[in-house]
């Protein structure tokens, strides 16, 4: 449960308590919320020898509900309390929104079914990525449909027809020629941008401008004219429908880290998890089948037994997990706390899975599952704990710097650099090595790429 994120983990508690009847929600009025429940010991938890729980304790960093100092300086609805649900998006998918408007053509019951199917094989940006001929053994095999490769071809024009532009497309190309053919006036730049998407598809990708300038003779003026016109175009179709909303993941952080003053509190978000309990009925029914001495009686507290055990070591396993999340988080905290007052990227340390893990004795793969799934909410934005992670590297001054440093420093310079030129990796090794990072080339190449950040040919700009 350590590597689960705080939505799959509310999901995780509600299936166990569905499964086993001896484990509740709430709070058991005779014990200590963090009472220590009977059960084995775990090797990613740490023990209180090792830890001293005396002085860093799971109350103490709980976002909850109850016993928080700093929540009961506010009521209960105030906007600084947590929601409990969790929002959603609403409206139509663009499947919906095609099916609607499938339903005003005059189409047989029959090219309706097979129609709506190919409207089904779409995936989220609108495209058909499927080769005609597998959804034609597919309807056969899965709806007991028969058609042709001729029928969805002419059906697959039809749904082209749609709006948005472009939706049904089968490539990027047959996209951008579906919205430029829509254009209700066809001017001579529409019609040179379909020529360029037509002919001249792998140019425009490559962003080889001067070859098509030159082979469709046009001067930079037009040129710019006719690039402007295709850049319009929506490449992800399925992602634009009018009054549909396309649902995403919500991130919730794991932990929330606070200024107050320059002093860092950090807390575990508790909201999507509730308090757990033994089941009180469980615990008396073992009691009175233990009297009896039947084989019925026998079996049935044989089978309680296992529910109360299996409830308590669930408990138990929560109560580690948090434990660990604390203090695995906790100790990320303190490491890079330059970073967590100012929010200066190059505050960062560089900092290793092995440094964090020595510092909370645990094992480096119980730091690594921690840092690769958790969120962390900051004064700067909300992040994933494995960005905080980097190597190191050496200056001019023999000091040792984070490459989150350097990639800070890569970033900034693409953004201000002139698009017309943009910046090549040579000249960003220059820039660094002037700034004191005496760094190669293909370093350079490495982190470029790790950033998601285009080579300068394909970044240049008209």
């Amino acid at each position: 449960m350590l590597q689960l994120p705080t939505i799959a983990l509310e999901q995780r508690i509600k299936e166990e308590i569905e499964m086993n009847p001896a484990l509740e929600e709430g709070v058991d009025k005779e014990e200590e919320p963090n009472a220590d429940l009977e059960g084995e010991d775990y090797e990613d938890a740490p023990s209180e020898e090792d830890h001293q729980l005396e002085d860093f304790t799971l109350s103490d960093y709980m976002d909850d509900d109850e016993g928080i100092s700093y929540k009961e300086k506010s009521s209960n609805k105030s906007p600084d309390e947590e929601r409990k649900e969790i929002p959603f998006s609403v409206g139509n998918s663009f499947q919906d929104v095609l099916e609607e408007q499938l339903g005003m053509k005059n189409l047989t019951e029959h090219q309706h079914q097979v129609a709506e199917y190919l409207i089904g094989n779409l995936d989220d940006d609108g495209y058909l990525r499927r080769e005609i001929s597998s959804i034609v053994d597919d309807i056969a095999f899965t709806q007991n449909i028969t058609t042709t490769e001729e029928e969805l071809k002419y059906l697959l024009t039809v749904v082209q027809d749609f709006e948005p532009a472009g939706i049904g497309a089968r490539d990027l190309q047959e996209c951008l020629l579906l919205q430029l053919k829509r254009k209700e006036v066809q001017t001579m730049t529409v019609e040179l941008a379909t020529e360029v998407v037509e002919k001249y598809m792998e140019e425009f990708s490559r962003k080889h401008y001067d070859k098509i300038a030159k082979r469709l003779d046009l001067n930079d003026e037009m040129l710019k004219e006719v690039m402007h016109e295709i850049v319009k175009l929506n490449p992800r179709p399925g992602n634009s429908t009018s009054d549909g909303q396309k649902s995403q993941q919500q991130v919730v952080p794991d932990f929330t880290i606070t200024n107050e003053d320059g002093i860092l509190n950090l807390s575990l978000n508790g909201r999507n998890y509730p308090d757990l309990k033994v089941s009180k009925e469980y615990v008396e029914m073992q009691k009175e089948y233990a009297k009896e001495k039947s084989k019925a009686a026998k079996e049935a507290k044989t089978f309680v037994k296992q529910k109360l055990d299996d409830a308590r070591w669930f408990i138990d396993a929560m109560q580690q997990r948090a434990q660990t999340l604390l203090y695995t988080m906790n100790a990320i905290m303190e490491f890079q706390r330059e970073y967590f007052l100012t929010g200066d990227e190059t505050k960062l340390k560089p900092m290793i899975l092995k440094d964090i893990a020595e510092t909370v004795n645990l094992d480096i793969s119980t730091v690594s599952r921690v840092a690769n799934s958790k969120y962390v909410s900051t004064p700067f934005g909300t992040f994933l704990l494995k960005t905080f992670f980097s190597e190191s590297l050496t200056n001019d001054e023999g000091e040792e710097v984070s490459t989150r440093e350097v990639k800070k420093i890569l970033m900034d310079c693409v953004a201000a650099e002139n698009k017309k030129k943009p910046l090549t990796d040579d000249k960003l090794m220059e820039i660094l090595i002037e700034k004191g990072y005496n760094i190669a080339r293909r370093t350079i190449a490495k982190y470029r790429e790790q950033l998601e950040i285009p080579v300068a040919r394909l970044r240049k700009e008209l």
